[in-house]
């Protein structure tokens, strides 16, 4: 693997983190803009999920003033859409869609509602409503897939900036390998510019070096920098704030760069925070970030509560005969209890005991302790791609999920959420760290970011972070995006085994 013109050692195919590759030298005519055709997509893809379906509706039951319903109500979707700069090059393709597509959902039925009231519309209410159903999911699908085709440019090294990164070396070091493991983001870094005269260990060479004193001259930290941007062709610099890059200095760098037309990015060092927790103010001329705390209390985490168990209770009543099929393929398949029932640590490090289709033979804990030396985790977790005490039945239910179904009756119990951390074994718990126990902090779920984004393919690093980035910035949006993912995940069975 190549990265910014250096070799790093391979690692083993199931942990080997993507990066993207990057020469130093900037290629004549590189495509550092997003495809034109995005924006209009993202317009056609509203206009349809609005304007067809209100159409339709309307077409039912007012068939002479279905076309005009559906106009308006296009019309202002679209609307509501451009004003809150859905279509701008810099939002197509970076962040998250559906929460998005929910809140200006909201807006264009209140904006619709105040139309309906002064003009004396008289329509079917729910008729209109359900009309309008369906463009908030339609939108977040398109620019999902406009994301997705974002991250693959992206991958490929189209579609990015390049930068300079200035700061202390160990704070370089820090930010180039943070962005070195994801190649979502539009940034590559091409070189670096410590402060003082300790060399970083980042894999982008040293274009230029700042002094740690405070110059007297402000061409001292601007030139160097503005020469080493043209050379390598960076875009934009980033700056990571240390004890030797005061705020004075950091401004007056900043005027440098604007003259050039080239960006400047701070970078706070704040990891995992989503961008709804963060609110920038100024008090006495200082620009502060506020960060909220997370969703814990309140009407969010209320609702959070009813929905889950409603929800658990319903799909009990409507997957009825898909349990008992179940349940009659392990009793068939293998002596032993339908029912597998393991004591699991959930919300505050409390027992309980969790419930599951059994899948692996009825001596399955006493065999685990001689297969101890055939972990394939690297962390707390035990897990082997080809665990031998898993049944026939087993492995098929692994690979479609329907081992978790019974968990459904502990979501209904209170012991566990429909979303939420996978739940751990009490001698997992009892390994963690201090950061590893603050995933204990809500309750357990059904499915969640791990079991979207790889299951056991994942390392435990990396399912830790999944883990605690959910914890710190749940609401009731995340929750829904995990359970459309969790659908396509089920049905690709990545990462169960």
């Amino acid at each position: 693997m190549r990265l910014f013109g250096e070799t790093l050692p391979q690692l083993p195919a199931a942990r080997q983190p993507q990066t993207r590759v990057v020469d130093a030298q900037p290629p004549a005519g590189r495509d550092t803009g997003k495809p034109l055709w995005y924006a209009p997509a993202a317009v056609l893809g509203d206009t349809v999920g609005v304007l067809v379906p209100a159409y339709l509706a309307f077409a039912l039951t007012d068939g002479g003033r279905a076309v005009t319903h559906a106009a308006v109500a296009a019309t202002a979707w679209l609307l509501v859409r451009a004003a809150r700069d859905r279509y701008a090059e810099r939002r197509l393709g970076e962040g998250g869609a559906l929460r998005p597509a929910l809140h200006d959902w909201l807006v264009m039925v209140g904006m619709l509602a105040v139309v309906r009231a002064a003009t004396g519309e008289d329509s079917p209410f729910l008729l209109a409503l359900a009309a309008l159903m369906p463009a908030a999911p339609t939108s977040a699908v398109v620019h999902t897939l406009i994301r997705r085709h974002l991250v693959a440019r992206r991958r490929d090294g189209r579609a990015v900036h390049q930068i300079l990164v200035i700061g202390d070396a160990d704070a370089v070091d820090g930010l180039v390998g943070h962005l070195a493991r994801r190649t979502e983001h539009e940034f590559v870094v091409v070189g670096v510019c410590p402060v003082g005269e300790q060399d970083p260990q980042a894999l982008a060479p040293v274009a230029a070096r700042l002094d740690r004193q405070q110059p007297r001259r402000m061409t001292a930290d601007s030139a160097p920098v503005l020469e080493a941007a043209r050379r390598l062709g960076a875009d934009a610099v980033l700056v990571v704030p240390g004890p030797h890059m005061s705020g004075t200095r950091l401004r007056q760098l900043s005027w440098a760069l604007h003259g050039e037309g080239r960006r400047l990015v701070v970078v706070p060092g704040l990891t995992e925070v989503s961008r709804r927790r963060v609110g920038v103010f100024s008090v006495a001329g200082l620009t502060m970030l506020n960060v909220t705390p997370p969703l814990r209390r309140g009407l969010a985490a209320a609702v959070k509560s009813v929905t889950d168990r409603l929800g658990a209770a319903l799909l009990i009543v409507l997957l009825a005969p898909v349990l008992a099929a179940v349940a009659l393929l392990v009793r068939l398949d293998s002596p032993g209890p339908v029912v597998h029932r393991q004591t699991r640590v959930g919300r505050g490090g409390a027992p309980f005991t969790m419930l599951k289709f059994r899948t692996m033979v009825a001596d399955a804990e006493q065999l685990r302790q001689q297969l101890a030396g055939t972990n394939e985790q690297d962390g707390r977790m035990f897990k082997i791609r080809r665990d031998p005490r898993i049944t026939r039945a087993g492995r098929l239910l692994r690979r479609c999920s329907l081992d978790e179904l019974p968990q459904l009756f502990n979501v209904v119990r209170g012991d566990m959420s429909l979303v939420g951390p996978r739940p751990p074994l009490p001698d997992e718990v009892a390994r963690y760290n201090e950061g590893e126990l603050r995933r204990l902090a809500v309750k357990p779920g059904l499915t969640g970011l791990w079991q979207v984004s790889g299951r056991s393919n994942l390392s435990w690093e990396e399912t830790i972070a999944l883990d605690l980035r959910y914890v710190d910035n749940w609401s009731p949006s995340v929750d829904l995006g995990v359970l459309v993912r969790t659908v396509p995940a089920v049905i690709t069975g990545t990462g169960a085994y």
